[in-house]
């Protein structure tokens, strides 16, 4: 089951398959895609969701939100036929 309020890394482990980051973080993805389509301000989004301070690390903490905000987009472009299909081999 994924976590509510996970610790989210700088970088995102990309793989093309779906990693324990992904499956831990897919409440962390959502709540991206949702303040994305509501027009939320990225810094708000980053302090908020992913713990990040955009005031005293304002590169840091963009490019964290980018590329979380990034693999969640391929969660639901690509990512998401491997939940449905219930291919938990792809969890490396």
């Amino acid at each position: 089951m994924p976590e509510l309020d996970p610790d989210v890394a700088d970088e995102v482990p990309w793989s093309d398959n779906i990693t324990p980051y992904d499956d831990r973080h897919k409440v962390t993805y959502m709540r991206l895609l949702d303040a994305e389509a509501d027009g939320a301000d990225w810094r708000e989004v980053a302090r908020i969701v992913l713990h990040r301070d955009p005031v005293a690390e304002p590169e840091r903490t963009r490019h964290c939100w980018e590329e979380h905000l990034r693999r969640a987009k391929w969660m639901t472009t690509t990512g998401y036929r491997k939940l449905l299909a219930g291919d938990r081999d792809t969890l490396q």
